[in-house]
């Protein structure tokens, strides 16, 4: 046809898209050794199962976090039965493929829970459906009871899990990750990531929290990701000019002075600081006991 693309114009020159894909190399970029067109496990490994009745699986990404910011603020609150045991799930290393991980979530994504105060056993996958079960687990905490307040909570919950891939797997995929940069998906996704920071914004010049004027799930589930953007993520703050977004800013800071969320950050959290690590969470005076640096100190012994 005669309004077909020349071939030489595409990455690389030449490429065609084939009639039918076929994985016959790797994808490229830092995580191509954990990609792959297909589901399920690669290798048998049974999880292991702490003392506490909610055992998480996880890694103190964007995604982690959210649970572990949830599970803190439950337990500031008072509730006891939030207690938990915090695995590390080394998604970098193919942790998310092994067979026990696999039962409790076939999609082989962090986060994922166990729920053994019921017989059978309850598994919890998405960091979203996780919010909402603990929510209503512990009573509607973090989730209001009010009709409109609560429809808000629900929607902005849900804008952020569909929100957020074209964050991470677009903008932060293509100008941190990819093998090499690419003018046409940097320039489009931070077109969508700034978008998104400015409906953000937008919001939050009008509400103190995501839901109104109460901090509730929907926040733990924005802050991680947006609050990351607006602070150090992928090195892209200059890039992507976020000091215009005083509202969004105001409200990353709010959250971040909230001693749950800085403690939920520490949990199962693989990057520096050293001091903000802890990599497995069983009590809660592993945060004083603990820490990636003071095991370090010990020779590798937890206490």
């Amino acid at each position: 046809m005669a309004d077909e693309l020349d071939p030489a114009l595409n990455q690389p020159p030449g490429y065609v898209p084939p009639k039918v894909w076929t994985w016959d190399r790797p994808s490229g970029g830092q995580f191509a050794n954990i990609n792959r067109p297909i589901s399920g496990a690669t290798h048998d490994k049974p999880l292991p199962v702490g003392r506490h009745p909610l055992q998480l699986y996880s890694m103190g990404t964007p995604n982690g976090v959210k649970v572990t910011i949830m599970l803190e603020e439950l337990l500031a609150l008072g509730h006891a039965g939030a207690e938990y045991d915090a695995w590390l799930i080394r998604i970098g290393d193919g942790g998310q493929f092994g067979s026990g991980f696999v039962a409790i979530n076939p999609n082989s994504k962090i986060p994922a829970m166990a729920d053994h105060s019921t017989d059978p056993v309850t598994r919890i996958f998405e960091s979203g459906a996780i919010l909402l079960y603990l929510a209503e687990k512990f009573g509607g905490a973090f989730l209001p009871g009010e009709h409109h307040a609560r429809a808000e909570t629900f929607s902005w919950l849900m804008w952020q899990m569909g929100s957020a891939p074209f964050v991470g797997g677009g903008f932060g995929h293509f100008y941190a990750y990819a093998p090499f940069k690419m003018e046409y998906p940097i320039n489009r996704y931070a077109m969508e990531t700034k978008r998104q920071m400015h409906v953000l914004d937008t919001h939050l010049a009008d509400h103190e929290y995501m839901a109104g004027a109460d901090y509730t799930i929907a926040d733990m589930a924005i802050w991680p990701w947006y609050g990351a953007m607006m602070r150090a993520a992928y090195g892209a703050q200059e890039f992507l000019s976020v000091q215009e977004y005083r509202h969004l800013d105001r409200w990353v800071t709010q959250i971040a002075e909230r001693p749950a969320v800085k403690r939920g950050q520490m949990v199962n959290r693989t990057f520096p600081p050293v001091e903000s690590q802890l990599l497995e969470r069983h009590e809660a005076s592993d945060f004083e006991t603990n820490r990636e640096d003071l095991v370090q100190a010990r020779g590798g012994a937890r206490v």
